[in-house]
C-alpha cells in the first residue's frame, strides 16, 4: 500500500494558516479607494463648478455701493426720475475724510443750552449738510445740580434712546423747541418725554418706550456729565475745535465761529497736502 504524504501544495487550506496573498489581492484595497476618491472629488467638482457657476452670474451688491452720478446735460437743474441709473450699484464710493471735528456740549433742560441751539444751529447745520465739518454732541446734565431733580438726566438718556434708531438730532430738536421751564422738571416725566418722540416722528415707541423706561442709557449720560465735570471746560453751552476749546463761546458770533472752523479746515487741508519727509538712503 502506498503511504499518504497529507495535503501537498495547492489543496484545501489548513485550518489555523493564512493563505498566501496573491498580487492582485495586495492591490485590489487600493483599487477599491481610488474608485470611491474618484467618484467623491469628480462629484465635488462638478457641484463646485455649479455653485460657481452661480456665483458669476448672480449680482450680489456689496454694502454701500452706489449707482453712477447722473449729470444733467440739458437745462434741467437736476436729474428727473427717468434720468436714475437702471440695473445693479457698481461703484463703490470712498468718501472724503471731513477734516474738522466741532464738539458742542449741551444740556437738554439748560435755558442757555437752548438759546445757544437757537442761535447758532443753522450755521453748525449749514456746515455740516456741505461736508465740511463733522458735530460731535455730548450731553451734559448740570442743570440737575442746579435746579434739583433729574430732567436733565432723563432727558439725554430718551435722546440716547432715539440715537438708538438714529433719531437723535430730531428728538433733541423737539426738547429745545418745547423745553419747560427748568423749575417744573418736566423732562423727568416719561409722559412727556414719550410726546417728544412722538413729534420727532419715525421713532418706533415699541422700542423707544421700554428704553427710557428701563432706563438703558442712564449710566453712559452719567458718565459724560462725570468727564464734562473733570474737563474743566466750564458751563454750557461749551464748543471745541478738533478737541482745542472755544475760550468765551457765548461771546462769539456765529459767523465769527463759522470763521474759526473754517480757518482750521484750511489749516488742516493744508498739513494733510504737505508731502512728508521721505528718509535718505545711506550706502
Amino acid at each position: 500500500m502506498t503511504e499518504s504524504k497529507g495535503p501537498q501544495a495547492g489543496d484545501a487550506a489548513v485550518p489555523g494558516k493564512k493563505k498566501r496573498k496573491t498580487p492582485l489581492d495586495r492591490v485590489r484595497p487600493y483599487a477599491m479607494t481610488l474608485v470611491v476618491m474618484a467618484v467623491v472629488f469628480g462629484g465635488s467638482a462638478v457641484i463646485g463648478a455649479h455653485v460657481r457657476g452661480n456665483k458669476d452670474t448672480k449680482v450680489k451688491e456689496p454694502t454701500g455701493a452706489a449707482a453712477p452720478v447722473v449729470v444733467p446735460t440739458g437745462p434741467q437743474v437736476s436729474p428727473s426720475p427717468t434720468d436714475t441709473p437702471k440695473g445693479p450699484k457698481l461703484d463703490v464710493p470712498v468718501h472724503p475724510t471731513v477734516p474738522v471735528t466741532v464738539t458742542v456740549y449741551e444740556d437738554l433742560r439748560s435755558p442757555v443750552s437752548k438759546a445757544f441751539y437757537d442761535e447758532y444751529s443753522p450755521m453748525l447745520t449749514q456746515l455740516l449738510t456741505t461736508g465740511q465739518v463733522q458735530i460731535h454732541y455730548r450731553l451734559v446734565t448740570a442743570s440737575d445740580k442746579k435746579y434739583g431733580g433729574d430732567g436733565s438726566l432723563k432727558a439725554a438718556a430718551a435722546a440716547a434712546c432715539a440715537q438708538d434708531q438714529t433719531r437723535f438730532t430730531q428728538f433733541v430738536d423737539q426738547v429745545f423747541r418745547h423745553q419747560p421751564d427748568p423749575q417744573t422738571d418736566s423732562l423727568a416725566h416719561e409722559a412727556f418725554l414719550k410726546n417728544l418722540a412722538l413729534k420727532a416722528h419715525k421713532i418706533k415707541m415699541q422700542t423707544f418706550e421700554p428704553c427710557i423706561e428701563q432706563g438703558d442709557h442712564i449710566g453712559w449720560v452719567s458718565t459724560s456729565q462725570t468727564d464734562f465735570a473733570a474737563s474743566g471746560l466750564g458751563d454750557v453751552p461749551a464748543v471745541e475745535i478738533d478737541n482745542k476749546p472755544v475760550k468765551d463761546v457765548s461771546g462769539v458770533s456765529p459767523q465769527k465761529l463759522r470763521s474759526m472752523i473754517l480757518a482750521e479746515a484750511k489749516h488742516v487741508i493744508a498739513v494733510q497736502a504737505t508731502p512728508s519727509p521721505t528718509s535718505t538712503m545711506v550706502g
